[in-house]
């Protein structure tokens, strides 16, 4: 069973519209049985193509009652709940964001923008930042293809006061590091009464490579999947979520590479970490997150020297496995009955105030915030590699805004707050819209003929 990461063009849909209908068919024309899409991006787009790149799951074999439902399924709101505002807040990994490409270097923003809701839904890649989580009180730590699904109304989020979390990791050949895994999980257990059943080790290990598309985002490969599904199937019932710690085979030099040159490399790691995760939360619908273990001892005593801030948390940390353990902790339960995602307390797509993202980013969480109607507010000083224009989209008048940077984002959710079109908030100010509709006799049919005049 492997994961890979493909790379496709897909024909333009007239006029940007129905696009997830349009996506779906086209990337199923063109896979092969078998084959399963867990992940997928829009990385450019011109007036013929869209340039699209998606993980994939090849050899998962099931009775096809038992398949899971497409990543393109989706299901309309019907209302948009008025009683909390509630935004999404997401960084896409492995596309060099400027702020939180890195080790939970989109912290600050999360922190910010979540003053300005009553919930803040994010993802792993905007707050862990390997030991350290300091995600805010009121944010729900979702993994991407869990928030994916809820902006598409198939699943809804519950949250939770704690949940058990499966540990598996690999068999590390150098106990030392088997040992340093084993003891922050224990730290966690000690110091803020984290529930792990039991911590499983993989042997043979799980084997994961970090790569980069031609794109030039990060992705990877993944074989021996099929033991972590056999060790998640023999235990089902007794965990709530799943951590994740195994290596990620990058060889030394470009290890170090991505310290030394300050900030300007694109994060290995994640991309491929997040083929994982949206693969195990997809098949079990339990949230999920994985940290990278280190590979050796001469990647353990690598000198850093002082490295660039957004990578210091990455510098300084020995496990990496903090971040999600404490993410994990009180990560929501997905739901995906009908009947249960109506439930009070429930948090469905019709809860969904706003998407906030980097500008030039289209991923399914945009098309479907695009259908669903919910506003998007896009950060263009967030510069990454997705080579997109969100304007050409067809968006609802006033659903599309885009800010220069997260302090204009927090006062445009502020103003959709407060019920008030952000635009009023500047000047100049647009003209009203008059339109005058003049009726003529027909004397022939009897009707009326509308003749339609406009005045600005």
């Amino acid at each position: 069973m492997n994961l890979t990461e493909q790379k496709i063009p897909i024909p333009v849909a007239p006029g940007h519209r129905n696009m997830l209908e349009h996506l779906q068919k086209a990337i199923d024309f063109r896979l092969e049985g078998g084959a399963i899409p867990v992940r997928f991006a829009i990385t450019g787009m011109d007036e013929t193509h869209y340039q699209c790149e998606f993980g994939m799951l090849d050899g998962f074999t099931v009775p096809a009652s038992e398949e899971p439902e497409s990543i393109f399924r989706f299901i309309r709101r019907k209302i948009e709940r008025m009683d909390a505002f509630n935004a999404v807040f997401l960084v896409p990994t492995g596309i060099g964001a400027e702020i939180g490409g890195h080790a939970g270097d989109a912290t600050p923003a999360a922190r910010v923008l979540a003053e300005a809701c009553d919930r803040l839904i994010t993802h792993p890649n905007v707050v862990n930042a390997s030991d350290l989580n300091e995600m805010p009180e009121n944010a729900l730590y979702v993994e991407g293809s869990a928030i994916t699904r809820l902006m598409l109304g198939t699943a809804a989020l519950q949250p939770v006061r704690a949940n058990r979390v499966l540990v598996v990791m690999d068999d590390h050949e150098i106990e030392m590091f088997t040992n340093d895994t084993v003891n922050a999980v224990s730290a966690a257990r000690a110091t803020y009464g984290f529930d792990c059943p039991k911590i499983i080790k993989l042997d043979p290990p799980l084997r994961m490579t970090a790569e980069f598309m031609q794109s030039g985002r990060a992705a990877g490969e993944i074989t021996g999947l099929e033991r972590v599904l056999a060790v998640l199937d023999e235990n089902l019932g007794t965990f709530d979520a799943v951590a994740i710690a195994s290596v990620i085979d990058l060889d030394n030099e470009t290890h170090e590479e991505y310290f030394h040159r300050g900030g300007e490399m694109i994060n290995p790691w994640g991309g491929v970490e997040a083929m994982l995760t949206h693969t195990v939360s997809m098949l079990y619908e339990v949230p999920a997150a994985h940290s990278p273990m280190l590979e050796s001892h001469q990647v353990a005593n690598f000198d850093l020297g002082l490295v660039e801030p957004r990578l210091a948390a990455e510098a300084v940390s020995l496990t990496f496995v903090q971040c999600m353990l404490k993410g994990l902790h009180r990560s929501p339960r997905i739901i995906t009955d009908s009947d249960a995602m109506r439930e009070s307390g429930v948090l469905s797509a019709a809860d969904v105030s706003c998407l906030v993202i980097p500008d030039n980013c289209i991923g399914l969480p945009t098309l479907a915030a695009l259908e669903q109607g919910i506003p998007v507010i896009a950060i263009s000083e967030n510069d990454n590699l997705m080579q997109n224009d969100l304007r050409a989209l067809p968006w609802a008048p006033n659903q599309l805004h885009v800010v220069e940077n997260y302090w204009e984002a927090v006062g445009v959710m502020t103003a959709l707050k407060a019920g008030i079109t952000p635009s009023s908030l500047r000047r100049p100010l647009a003209a009203t819209k008059l339109e005058k509709r003049k009726f003529e006799a027909q004397r022939d049919v009897g009707r009326q003929r509308l003749i339609k005049e406009e005045y600005r």
